[in-house]
Parts: structure tokens; sequence; C-alpha cells
């Protein structure tokens, strides 16, 4: 029996009809495996040996007004026991969340499987990673430096602002040039050029959504979920009032897919979640990527399916 540990935000806080964790958990319980539960404050280490304050969990496929999991025994768990854990918190990455990559890295040392790699979630900044692959992102600069940012959006007259450390579309601001107020907004999100942001050129295909293309290994899914924004908006994330439309995977996209895949591949991220606009990747999301639920009820897909089917495999290599 494979005994798999999953690190996430609280269980009873989700909505399991959309969450992709949760897709996980009731893959994993239809293949036997046993599910041990864990939130980032349940890790820690005694005399360097990794460990969590773990249940068993059981979870349910039901209505949203049913209880959807239940809890086992508890227990004190060494995490070199399991066979695969999967790191599925939710951005900030923060300094707790990176204390839980140091520990989760220790259970890596001692044979577990971890999904996706600690050290490769603390290189891999999901807004950031992006520019390593130059030839796949619109113009985008990287500073904290107000003069430089003023002067992208005066070279490329309509904008978009992020913060390094969000998730869900917030804090995004569009600016353009002779916006009056672009300077309390450069002050507010660099804290006065102390912190750095990510300006990008506004890309207008964002009306045709912001597609979500998940990568298994460095291999796409056939089909993408475009998340459209809401009238007014130019934020396509569901999180920001978005609509989920499921449609096939587009030659571009395979191409930009090809493009990361090595790097995916050498850096053990195993579930990757590209945001494409256009012809462009603006994020790669390495951390919780989302979006299976939606594209399983389109398509009648198994997602979590395929990815458990590669972590099977990368387990019998290990075996081996």
């Amino acid at each position: 029996m494979i005994r798999l540990g999953i690190v996430m935000d609280p269980i009873e806080g989700i909505k399991p009809y959309k969450d992709s964790s949760f897709a996980m958990l009731l893959e994993a319980q239809r293949r036997g495996y046993e599910l041990h539960y864990m939130q980032p404050e349940d890790l820690y280490l005694n005399n360097g040996q990794p460990f969590a304050t773990s249940s068993l969990l059981k979870v349910w496929d039901r209505e949203k007004s049913e209880q959807y999991y239940g809890f086992g025994a508890s227990q004190e768990l060494p995490l070199g026991e399991l066979d695969i854990i999967l790191i599925r918190q939710d951005p900030p990455f923060n300094n707790d969340y990176l204390y839980s990559t140091h520990i989760l890295e220790q259970a890596e040392a001692q044979g577990a499987l971890v999904v996706n790699k600690p050290q490769s979630l603390r290189d891999a900044n999901e807004k950031l990673f992006a520019s390593w692959f130059p030839h796949c992102i619109p113009q985008t600069l990287v500073s904290a430096d107000p003069e430089k940012l003023r002067a992208f959006v005066s070279e490329h007259q309509d904008t978009i602002f992020k913060p390094l450390d969000a998730m869900g579309g917030a804090s995004i601001f569009r600016v353009k040039a002779g916006d009056p107020n672009l300077s309390v907004i450069i002050e507010t999100m660099t804290d006065h050029g102390k912190h750095h942001i990510m300006a990008q050129i506004f890309l207008p295909e964002i009306k045709q959504g912001d597609k979500r293309v998940l990568l298994i290994n460095g291999e796409p899914i056939d089909y993408t979920l475009a998340r459209i924004p809401q009238e007014g908006e130019t934020r396509g994330n569901i999180a920001a009032g978005g609509s989920g439309v499921g449609m096939p995977i587009t030659d571009r996209e395979r191409w930009l897919c090809e493009q990361i895949k090595p790097t995916l591949q050498a850096k053990g991220l195993y579930f990757v979640g590209l945001d494409v606009i256009g012809d462009y990747i603006t994020e790669i999301n390495v951390t919780s990527p989302t979006c299976i639920r939606e594209l399983d009820a389109q398509f009648g897909l198994n997602i979590a399916g395929t990815l458990f089917d590669a972590l099977e495999l990368q387990l019998n290599k290990e075996a081996q």
C-alpha cells in the first residue's frame, strides 16, 4: 500500500467541488492509498529528524452541503516513512512556507517522493520563474526602482503591475501612461522603492482568457481552461470572478510547454500550471496549481489519475 501525505491549508475551508487538492485525495483513495493529512504547522524536526502530527483521512465526493471528509487516528509520523508527500499549501511564499520546504527536504533525503521538489519550490518563484524563458514571455521588467517602472510604463503605454508573492489575481494593477495614480501605485507596491515588483505589457488577448495549461512531469494535458474576465475586469483568475471555459490546447501552447519541459523535469516539478495569455507565458505556478476539477468535469478527464500514474512510475524507478 502506498502511504501518501498531503500538506495543505485547512480542509474544512476548501470548496471540494472545485479544489484540485481534493481531486488528488479522491483519486489517491480510489487507488487504495493510505492518506495522511497535515497542515504546515504540524511539521517539525526532532534532533534533525522530520516528523509531523498527522491524521488519517477519508474523503467523499459529495454535494456541497454534505460532509466530504473525516479524520481517523492522529499520530506522530516520521515523514521519511511516507512514499509520497504532496505540498499543496497556497501562497504567499513567506518564511513559514520556507521552513516547511526545509523540513520536507529532510523527508525527501530519507526516501519520500515530495511533490513538488522542496528546493525547486524555493528556486522557482511563480512570477519570476517565467523570466528564465525570455523567448516565451511578454516584455517584462522586475525592479524596485520607481524611475525604471515609470519608464517602462512610458515606453509601453499600457501595462500590468504585479507583486511577486501573491496569488489569485490579488493586488494586480493595470497602469497606463498618464495615470494620475501611477506614483502612489508604485510607492505602495514597492514600499517606496524597497521591494521588487513585476511590470509586463498589457496583453489585449486577455479578453479571450487567461489560459491555464497543466503539465505533469513536463507533458501538457490536452485541454486548457480559459479564465475569462468579468466585464470591466483585466484579471481572468477564477478567484477574481473569472469564468472557466475549457478548450483544446493550441500548437503555440504545446510549443511553450516544450521550451520549459527539460527544466521542469530536471527540477522535479511534477505538477505545474502555466498561465498563458495570447502567445506568452505570464506565470509558472508550482506551489498549488488548480483547475483539475473544472477540466475533468468539462472533458471527462482524470488529471489526478495521470499525475499518480507518473508518480507511481517514479516510485518504481527509485525502487529498482
